[in-house]
C-alpha cells in the first residue's frame, strides 16, 4: 500500500497540474458514474493529503476523496505545460516513473509539444476516474475509496484519522506521543494505527524502529515519552526524504555503494524485506513474523527491551 509520503507527492502533482483549471471529468469505468457528473466541469480549488487520504477540493465545497488501499495508482500525462511523476500509486507500480522537466508522458505517443498534444488516450483498463484540462489528464484505478463528498464529510474522515507527520499543526506530535504512550498495545501495532499516526506503512514502521533501536513488541506505555518523541521526529524526517525523492530510503550514504547518487533498491532499507541477511550494523539475521496480519522486520540484537 502507498504510504503517506506518495500521497502528499500526489497532493502536490495535482495542484501544480490542475489547481485553478476546470476539469471535465467522467469515469470510463462506470462505477463513478454519479460522482463524476457532481465533479464535471468545476475548478479544482486546492489538493491535499492527510495521511494515506487525497482530498480534492472542487468549488462549491465539493470534494474527491481518494484513498489508494493496496492497488490503486494514479497516471499522468500532457503536454509541455503538464510536468511531473507520470505513475504515483501501488506497488505494483515500479517506483515512480519521472517526467523530465518540458516533457510530457501522455502515454499516447505525444511528443510534449502543446500544439501537437491530441488530449488524452482511449482509457486503458478499469479507469475509475479520468481527470482531464486542456492539458492533461489523470487516471485512477484500483483504489479503495473514491467518492464525492462535502466539505463536512471531509472534515469528519480527518477527525478520525491521527495527527500526520508530513504536516505538524495542532499538536500533532504532542497528541501522537499521548496516544502512543497511553496503551499496552505493542508498538508494531500501534504504529499502523491510523488513528495513532497517519500515513505510517509496513516500511516506515519496520525502519523508524530500527532506526530508534525499539523492539517492535515493546507495549507503547513503556515507552518514554522523550523516546516516542524520537520516534515521532525520525518519522517526519524520512516521510519529507520520501516526498522529495519519490522513494522510501532509510539508510544513510555510508551504506550505499554510490555514495553520490540514491542507492538501489536492495540497499535502500536496514531491516523491510531483508529476512535472513545479516543487519547492517552488528550482523545478526534479520527477524520476520506475522504480526497482526502483517510482515514485521527487526534485529533481534539492534532493537530490544532496554532501547526504550
Amino acid at each position: 500500500m502507498p504510504e503517506g509520503h506518495s500521497i502528499h507527492r500526489l497532493a502536490r502533482q495535482f495542484r501544480d497540474v490542475f489547481a485553478g483549471r476546470r476539469l471535465a471529468v467522467s469515469s470510463p469505468q462506470g462505477r463513478f458514474a454519479a460522482g463524476a457528473a457532481v465533479l464535471d466541469g468545476r475548478t479544482l480549488v486546492r489538493s491535499a493529503a492527510h495521511g494515506k487520504h487525497l482530498f480534492l477540493h472542487f468549488e462549491h465545497g465539493i470534494v474527491l476523496h481518494v484513498h489508494l488501499g493496496l492497488y490503486g495508482a494514479w497516471d499522468f500525462g500532457g503536454d509541455r505545460e503538464f510536468r511531473g511523476a507520470s505513475s504515483i500509486g501501488a506497488p505494483r507500480r515500479v517506483g515512480e516513473r519521472e517526467v523530465p522537466a518540458g516533457a510530457g508522458a501522455d502515454g499516447a505517443g505525444n511528443d510534449g509539444d502543446t500544439a501537437g498534444y491530441a488530449g488524452p488516450p482511449e482509457p486503458v483498463g478499469a479507469v475509475r476516474v479520468r481527470l482531464a484540462s486542456d492539458h492533461g489528464w489523470a487516471d485512477l484505478r484500483g483504489a479503495t475509496t473514491c467518492a464525492a463528498i462535502t466539505e463536512a464529510e471531509a472534515e469528519a474522515v480527518l477527525r478520525r484519522l491521527g495527527p500526520d507527520p508530513l504536516h505538524n499543526v495542532n499538536g500533532g506530535r504532542d497528541a501522537f506521543i499521548k496516544r502512543l504512550t497511553a496503551r499496552s498495545t505493542p508498538l508494531a501495532t500501534l504504529l499502523m494505527d491510523q488513528k495513532v499516526i497517519a500515513g505510517v506503512g509496513n516500511v516506515y514502521r519496520a525502519e523508524v524502529l530500527f532506526r530508534q533501536r525499539i523492539d517492535p513488541l515493546l507495549p507503547g506505555r513503556l515507552l518514554t515519552a522523550s523516546a516516542a518523541g524520537r520516534v515521532w521526529d525520525d518519522t517526519a524526517a524520512v516521510m519529507a526524504d520520501g516526498v522529495r525523492d519519490g522513494r522510501i530510503i532509510t539508510t544513510t550514504a555510508g551504506y550505499w555503494s554510490e555514495p553520490n547518487s540514491l542507492p538501489p533498491s536492495e540497499e535502500a532499507h536496514f531491516v523491510y524485506r531483508r529476512h535472513g541477511q545479516p543487519c547492517r550494523v552488528c550482523g545478526t539475521a534479520v527477524a520476520l513474523a506475522e504480526h497482526a496480519a502483517r510482515k514485521l522486520y527487526w534485529c533481534p540484537t539492534c532493537q530490544s527491551m532496554d532501547q526504550a
